[in-house]
């Protein structure tokens, strides 16, 4: 009697496994983000400017570069707002400078990703759809009166490059709060 009892239960798991259904990972893969930060963030002041040469954008239409700068710049201005900072003129002695650098790719490979920025987070391509483009973005924080940051973070996530700008540039504010989390709230 306990044989079958046991054959029945044994019998009853393969058909509750043999039920589940496998989910496709190619959602999850696009949305996967790899980021690495260095410097001392101990160091980040109360008003801020936006660096007046470290703001480069890599992308296979040019048309877009603009765009994006523009996109990327409200999405840290809305951050650093939101955690009491104040933006200020170039003009009114920043305290701090922030610059920013965005690439693909195909545009820049993480060796010259390494090389100009001195991080990379290594983000694997391996599995994901080829409709899908590993992209970098750079965000580095600076005294107005030394060339090298103090603080930065380097984010590489996966983007559709042929989808419009403006449909790309949604993600830019949820982006720019993961980068930006280790940076206090004043």
């Amino acid at each position: 009697m306990l044989k079958n009892v046991n054959r029945v239960i044994f019998s009853l798991c393969l058909v509750i496994v043999s039920a589940c259904t496998t989910k496709d990972l190619e959602p999850a893969l696009a949305n996967r983000i790899t980021m690495v930060t260095s410097g001392d963030v101990s160091l980040v002041s109360a008003t801020y400017a936006w660096h007046q040469t470290m703001f480069s954008v890599h992308t296979k239409n040019k048309q877009d570069e603009e765009p994006l700068r523009d996109h990327l710049r409200q999405s840290v201005n809305k951050v650093m707002a939101a955690k009491g900072y104040q933006q200020v003129a170039l003009t009114d002695s920043p305290q701090m400078l922030i610059g920013f650098g965005m690439a693909l790719e195909s545009e820049m490979s993480d060796t010259e990703i390494l090389a100009k920025a001195g991080l990379v987070p290594g983000l694997s391509t391996h599995g994901v759809d080829s409709k899908l483009e590993k992209g970098s973005v750079l965000i580095a924080f600076f005294n107005p009166l030394v060339k090298e940051p103090y603080w930065r973070v380097l984010a590489q996530g996966f983007t559709d490059h042929n989808k419009s700008v403006d449909k790309r540039a949604e993600r830019f504010d949820d982006l720019s709060k993961v980068m930006l989390s280790a940076i206090p709230s004043r």
